[in-house]
């Protein structure tokens, strides 16, 4: 199973931003008690009116959905009820479907430069190692199928294992 992330969407009442925001940290703080809790921020309006973004992440759908339905969730969104009357709007992603995607989670793109320098980071290590293991075995090929090969790996490597721990390791940097 993959890591899930869940943005949620909420429009505290008018004069209520405070008290909303104050309890959504304090949920935040309950579910990052939960099993399989990974990460998880609240993102504020950027002008009053707008809605507040909840980011969670866990290790699987199945921690997700244990926190869902617990007592603890369930008292922290009656508290968040009585200072917004808006209904949250849910989605889940798989995680690893949201490194591209940065501009919906944060309030702004890392920039260019860093991002690169992050897959950088992760595509010359692995690329090294396969090229340099690999490449007696491949030797046979012609250069088409043998880049076919080498890249494939390359690319599944960094997407589903060396990028979920980079971003996460890198957050700091890429959100300068």
């Amino acid at each position: 199973m993959s890591q899930v992330t869940r943005i949620v969407h909420r429009r505290a009442n008018s004069g209520f931003e405070k008290e909303y925001e104050a309890l959504a940290r304090g949920m935040l703080e309950a579910s990052s008690k939960a099993r399989g809790s990974l990460f998880s921020t609240l993102i504020p309006p950027r002008v009053d009116g707008e809605e507040f973004h909840v980011v969670q992440c866990f290790a699987t759908q199945d921690d997700l959905d244990a926190w869902r339905h617990s007592p603890v969730a369930d008292e922290w969104h009656a508290r968040i009820a009585q200072v917004s009357d808006h209904r949250p709007q849910y989605r889940t992603y798989n995680t690893s479907d949201l490194w591209f995607s940065a501009a919906g989670l944060v309030p702004r793109q890392p920039a260019r430069w860093r991002m690169a320098f992050v897959v950088w980071m992760g595509i010359f290590p692995i690329a090294s190692a396969y090229i340099w293991f690999l490449s007696p075995y491949l030797m046979d090929l012609p250069f088409l199928p043998r880049m076919v090969v080498l890249t494939a790996l390359i690319v599944a490597t960094m997407f589903y294992f060396v990028l979920p721990v980079l971003l996460r390791r890198m957050a700091r940097f890429l959100a300068r």
